[in-house]
């Protein structure tokens, strides 16, 4: 029920929806790397993504605290939160579960990058919070706990372009499709409050194959 709400609630406000049934190409994203990756394999497994462009300044796709490079292919897009929370209006428990989607924990949405152009079945969700919101490490903690089924959580230290934070690697059970698959976040500090950028994914397979864009956006990731 929530994967439904969430592609008319996010597609209303950013033209994407959540993760859908895996295409019958099974295809990932992947290739020789330029724009910022480095040659070779990337931290995440396979080969390095090639660079798309770059979100986060005033004017891009996505105007947020942080830039980054998003992969060749993948469709950025901004997520009015409080526009999508007005549409569940009038039903409580529609209301309850669209509120739950566009915030988890400290954090709200503000902008998803769609593997769907590049093949994948995924996205890449950036979430921001309030200024003086706590530290990255919190945050991450806050923003996984809220996640219905995670669990088995690994944190790490993380920097990147002069900004300092946390890293998480967990599982999440889905009771729905009666399975267990890998997710991956990051969170850092910036003047304008915390940021998370999220990788899902419709399942473990996805999940990995995606793994390469998710490290061109740590590697270049940087405040605005």
């Amino acid at each position: 029920m929530q994967a439904a709400v969430l592609a008319g609630v996010l597609t209303g406000c950013s033209g994407t929806a959540q993760e859908e049934p895996r295409a019958a190409s099974g295809t990932s994203v992947s290739a020789s790397a330029s724009g910022g990756a480095e040659d070779g394999a990337s931290a995440g497994g396979g080969t390095a993504a090639r660079s798309g462009g770059t979100i986060g300044a005033d004017g891009s796709a996505c105007e947020l605290p942080v830039s980054f490079d998003v992969a060749e292919g993948w469709k950025p897009q901004a997520v009015d939160a409080a526009e999508a929370a007005s549409k569940g209006s009038g039903d409580e428990v529609t209301q309850e579960i669209v509120d739950s989607l566009v915030r988890q924990g400290p954090v709200t949405a503000a902008c998803e990058v769609d593997a769907k152009p590049a093949g994948n079945i995924g996205y890449l969700r950036v979430w921001t919070g309030a200024r003086g919101g706590g530290d990255a490490r919190a945050v991450l903690e806050a923003f996984v706990t809220a996640e219905t089924g995670a669990r088995k959580a690994t944190y790490t230290p993380f920097t990147a372009g002069g900004l300092a934070g946390a890293e998480v690697k967990y599982l999440v059970r889905s009771e729905l499709l009666d399975e267990t698959k890998e997710a991956s976040a990051v969170a850092v500090t910036t003047g304008r409050g915390p940021v998370v950028i999220h990788l899902g994914g419709l399942d473990t397979e996805e999940h990995r194959a995606m793994l390469p864009a998710y490290e061109l956006a740590k590697r270049t990731l940087r405040a605005t």
